[in-house]
């Protein structure tokens, strides 16, 4: 998995960037909210999300993390794709889309070219538990993004390592808690393989 890439930045249009990294071309698809932060700068990094299909390997591209996460929330809903996904999102900012999801609002989330009445329910029903939970654990002191960054990536390899998902979850969350946030994420993965 490419986690970012990090480079000169050789051609951009509102739909995909190419950078070169390393005498490397990477052609990656962005949305409009993310060209809207790049569009002024030479050097670029983007955090990415490398989407696999039978005939094809496409990457995606994000300004920040947050962006990228939402755009794994979106795809993880049935029926919607990367490109779909990436279609939300440049209509969509992150903090604009999480809001519409977390207060329910279908026609909001219905202005997006492309999403019906379906869809929309659909994204307000499997997201809006999992963003509220996300809002409701940021930490005095701590930013949210860092503290479900590091949730989501120690989630990420416990799952891997062959822990259920259900109890990952309870035992990250209950270190999280006890430690008010302040560890590290190799010391998280280690307390939550002796708990989980």
């Amino acid at each position: 998995m490419i986690g970012y890439l990090k480079g000169k930045l050789v051609h951009k249009e509102p739909t995909h960037v190419l950078i070169e990294v390393g005498g490397i071309g990477y052609q990656v698809g962005i949305s409009l909210h993310t060209f809207s932060q790049i569009k002024d700068k030479e050097e670029i990094k983007l955090f990415t999300y490398l989407h696999v299909r039978e005939d094809a390997h496409i990457l995606f591209g994000f300004a920040s993390e947050t962006e990228k996460q939402m755009f794994q929330l979106l795809i993880s809903v049935n029926g919607v794709g990367p490109n779909t996904a990436l279609v939300v999102m440049s209509y969509l900012p992150p903090e604009e889309l999480k809001s519409a999801i977390v207060n329910e609002n279908a026609a909001a989330l219905q202005a997006v070219k492309g999403i019906g009445g379906k869809t929309a329910l659909r994204l307000i029903l499997e997201l809006k538990d999992k963003l509220r939970k996300e809002t409701l654990e940021e930490t005095p002191g701590i930013p949210g993004i860092m503290r479900n960054t590091m949730r989501f990536e120690a989630l990420t390899a416990l799952v891997t390592l062959g822990i259920g998902k259900i109890a990952a979850e309870k035992s990250i969350d209950a270190i999280l808690k006890k430690s008010g946030g302040v560890i590290s994420l190799e010391e998280l993965v280690k307390q939550a393989l002796k708990t989980a």
